[in-house]
């Protein structure tokens, strides 16, 4: 019981830090304008749902974009929540973001080629994350969706060690978002 207390707690914690540090920047949801701490939230939800989920793969899905848009570090993440939740948001963290390494396609290949070997939890994160976003890039801007959808399909095609359910999922909500555009450039 009392391990599952802890469990609960960690994922409470992340919940509550992640939810500060985006909004300590004002950070708010492209298009929607809501509190962008609630797009994490909602990838944590769908990786709670996961049968093989952890804490520490909850909490990571809740921190996962912390490195990335706020003020956050590693070591920070590692403190208050220890090495494997540490290393699951490093996973999930662009490395390929200066325009002097190239182009936006070029980026995007590196980071594809990189997500390929990350660890299955962190993939299955990202799989949740990419079930979120593709439904508000679709439904808020097509232009964008077309590259967008593009690189995800990529991805998914060799992004293929997590849990398989939610890597089905994501497929699915790619095709549908893909059916959308071209139903739209009719």
């Amino acid at each position: 019981m009392q391990a599952v207390t802890q469990m609960n707690d960690m994922i409470e914690r992340a919940a509550l830090f992640s939810r500060a540090a985006h909004q300590a920047v004002g950070q708010r949801r492209k298009y929607t304008g809501e509190p962008y701490w609630q797009h994490p939230a909602t990838v944590a939800e769908m990786v709670a749902a996961v049968e093989a989920a952890t804490a520490e793969m909850i909490a990571a899905a809740h921190l996962h974009d912390v490195l990335e848009d706020t003020a956050v570090t590693a070591l920070d993440i590692e403190a208050c929540f220890g090495e494997r939740v540490a290393v699951l948001v490093l996973e999930l963290t662009d490395q390929f973001i200066d325009p002097e390494i190239g182009n936006r396609a070029h980026r995007k290949a590196l980071e594809r080629d990189r997500l390929a070997q990350v660890s299955p939890e962190a993939q299955t994160i990202k799989y949740a994350d990419l079930i979120d976003n593709t439904t508000s890039i679709v439904a808020r801007d097509r232009g964008f969706a077309r590259v967008y959808l593009a690189e995800k399909r990529r991805l998914l095609e060799v992004m293929t060690a997590g849990d398989e359910a939610l890597r089905r999922q994501a497929w699915s909500v790619l095709t549908e978002g893909e059916d959308k555009i071209r139903g739209a450039a009719r």
